[in-house]
Order: structure tokens, then sequence, then C-alpha cells
């Protein structure tokens, strides 16, 4: 399965979190109209935002499986990155509309206790979020497809912010009806949160950051590669899904054309075995001894 093939894949993941999440928004915010929840209205809302974000992954995905043409000769897979970052801005908004919506129940005059039947669908939504979660983090792992994965951790988040709607709800109940608007404070913060870290990952991505110690796993491995005798610069960058290397390599002077090129290829095919980076550029040069200046005698 190549590339291509596998962001293909990856949109089954997509559809499976929008029809979800569509069901789910639907039933949470109805019900919690319906019985007066601000905890589930706001964890409806939230699964709103996930539509939005969700849509944005397919779209990525699908522009991702353009292949490269003269003004994109690296391909389009880093359009997954730019849908991420639009969705993260949707969800910003959405979140700090919940926070102040839930801020201004907190501070009313009178708390209003939700109904019991909100919290079971609220726990209903964690169970089914969480077994949307296992699908997605099984998938993106099988087709290594990091927008996915980042889709899959969002599911997890979804389930736990479901769950402590319902322990908002629940506790409204014993006697507590400030803990239902605190609750959707909780899912306010996590939504933002969410919103913040994949604006984080995405700028940091599109501005070719790359992590250093996953950057240093990777210079150990080329510098293992059999006829490397030092690496002189080596640098990564994340595009899409995809990881692209460029290493300049000092090989033994002696070694002819054809021996040279043989360690690039091995240098590729260990990055591939390993890391499973296909885009690897390997320059080779001449392994030079560092000259031995000698020592300066001290004037008398």
């Amino acid at each position: 399965m190549n590339q291509y093939q596998e962001i293909k894949q990856g949109e089954k993941g997509a559809w499976v979190s929008i029809t979800a999440y569509l069901i789910l928004s639907a039933a949470k915010l109805g019900a919690g109209y319906y019985f007066l929840s601000e905890a589930l209205v706001a964890d409806g809302f939230n699964n709103m935002t996930d539509i939005i974000a969700s849509v944005a992954v397919l779209i990525g995905l699908r522009i991702s499986q353009k292949p490269p043409d003269q003004d994109h000769p690296y391909g389009h897979f880093r359009a997954e990155t730019i849908a991420a970052l639009v969705a993260s801005f949707i969800m910003a908004t959405v979140g700090i509309q919940v926070l102040i919506g839930a801020v201004k129940s907190l501070f009313a005059g009178e708390q209003v206790v939700p109904g019991l039947p909100s919290a079971w669908v609220a726990l209903a939504a964690a169970v089914c979020m969480y077994g949307v979660y296992l699908y997605n983090s099984r998938l993106a792992k099988r087709i290594n497809n990091q927008a996915l994965m980042a889709a899959s951790k969002d599911n997890l988040s979804d389930a736990l912010v479901s769950t402590g709607a319902a322990v908002g709800i629940i506790g409204a109940q014993l006697g507590l009806p400030w803990l239902d608007p605190v609750a959707a404070i909780a899912v306010g913060l996590i939504i933002c949160k969410t919103a913040w870290e994949i604006f984080y990952s995405s700028t940091h991505a599109l501005t070719d950051g790359f992590d250093s110690s996953e950057l240093l796993s990777l210079r150990t491995s080329i510098e293992r590669t059999k006829g490397v005798r030092s690496i002189t610069d080596i640098k990564a960058r994340v595009h899409g899904s995809n990881v692209l290397i460029d290493v300049i390599v000092q090989v033994d002077p002696e070694l002819s054309l054809v021996e040279s090129h043989r360690i690039s290829d091995q240098i590729e095919r260990r990055m591939q075995r390993k890391h499973n980076i296909l885009n690897v550029h390997v320059h080779v040069e001449p392994y030079m001894e560092q000259e031995q200046k000698p020592p300066t005698t001290p004037s008398v």
C-alpha cells in the first residue's frame, strides 16, 4: 500500500467520526435543552465543532491525495495541516462561547437542576466516542497517518468530556446545582485546550519545526549505517503525515562512486524500515581527518 492508498484508507476514520458527531451532537443538544443541562448543551456544541474539524480533516485528506505537479513538486500533503489549523480557530471560537455562557449561568441568581436522563445521554455518548477512538487509533497506527491519529485523540478527549458532563449532572441531582455549570466550564476549557494543541502542532509543522529528540534518534540510526564515518549536517521537516530528511554524510574517500551510492541506498532503506520514512535526500562527501595544529610555543 503506497502513501496515497494509506491516505484513502484514512478517509474511513474521518467518516466514522463525522457520523458519530452528527448523531451525538443532535442527541446532546436536544436532551440538554429539554432537561436543562448546561454541561450537556456545552458538550453538544463541542461535538458540533468536532464535526467541522472532522470535515476539515476529510477535505485535507482528499487534497493530499493529489499527485505532485509543477507548482507542488513535493505533493499536496500539507493540506492536512492547513485544514487542522482552520479547525483549531473554529474550535477556539466555540470554546470561548461555551465558557462565557457557563460563567453567566454559574453566577446567575437561581440555579436550575438538570434532569437525570441527561446524565444517561452523556454516559452513552462517552461509551460511543470511546469506541470511535479505538477504531480510529488502530486505523491510524496501521496506515501511519498522523492526521487521523490526532483525530483519534480528539475522540478520546470527547469521551472524557461527556463523562465529566455526566458527573456534573449527577452532582446537581445530589443537591449541588452549581456543579452542572462548573462541568460546562470544564468542557469549555477542554475545547480551548484541544484547539490550542492543534494550533501549536499545525503552526510548528508549517514553519518547518521538528522535534529535537526525534531528530537525534534519526541521526543515531544513520550513524549506525555501515560505511558512514560521520554526519556533518542533518535536517528534517514534517510534510503532512510524511517526514522529509536532508542529511550530509562523510564516507571513506577511497570508495568508488558506486560504493558511495550503495551507502546512500542503505541509509534510505534503514530510514524506511526503522522509522517508516520514505523521503530521504542523502549527500555524500569524502571523510577528511581534522588536521592537528602543532602547539604554539609561548614567546619569552
